[in-house]
């Protein structure tokens, strides 16, 4: 069956007025769903069209098909992205990857400095990471479609720092973007569970 643009888990205006719903109309509702358009077209009637979208980003990748891995990948990273946000805010980690956290990185403070150089860092478009590495945390950024699924990497959250996810707000002031997302946005509870769901499957 062809992929579905995902709903988002909050209403478009739940963010407001740290991402606007204009940001979210656009980024979700246009380029998400685009790159979703775009896959079904490309892996209709192939080998792909049975896989699940995991599996579609790293056969591409082996085979080096660009253009289904950039849409794949993507739609994949997008999806998670806005499974990264949450409008209660303000969170902190907690339980078993808040010690992982503090084993691998010293302190959360420790972890959001080099969460936050690695964003803001990063030239032109990409994305920054969370990932689980055997268990171990650690941050990577990759650029345009980069994904950590390619290196075995199982992602835990991911900040999307290409201009369109917040030019509409905040201009060309990435730091502002990254600092609102470690201090106001970022949804510890679900990275927490998908932490959890890795080390109960080892």
């Amino acid at each position: 069956m062809p992929f579905e643009l995902p709903e988002l888990p909050y209403a478009k205006d739940a963010l407001e007025p740290l991402m606007s719903s204009k940001t979210l109309e656009y980024h979700h509702g246009r380029h998400h769903a685009g790159y979703i358009k775009k896959l079904n077209k490309l892996i209709e009637g192939t080998a792909f069209a049975k896989m699940t979208l995991p599996d579609i980003i790293v056969r591409a990748d082996e085979l080096k098909d660009s253009s289904v891995f950039n849409n794949a990948a993507q739609a994949f990273n997008h999806e998670l992205f806005w499974n990264s946000l949450t409008p209660s805010g303000k969170q902190k980690p907690e339980g078993s990857l808040a010690s992982a956290i503090r084993r691998d990185f010293g302190s959360v403070d420790e972890f959001e400095e080099e969460f936050r150089v690695s964003a803001t860092g990063l030239f032109g478009s990409g994305w920054v990471w969370l990932v689980s590495d055997d268990g171990r945390l650690r941050i990577i950024a990759t650029g345009n479609a980069g994904t950590p699924l390619v290196n075995g990497l199982e992602p835990l959250l991911t900040l999307d720092v290409w201009e369109h996810a917040y030019y509409l707000d905040v201009q060309n002031d990435r730091g502002k973007y990254v600092d609102t997302f470690l201090n106001e946005l970022v949804d510890w509870s679900a990275a927490g569970e998908r932490f959890e769901r890795l080390r109960k499957a080892a």
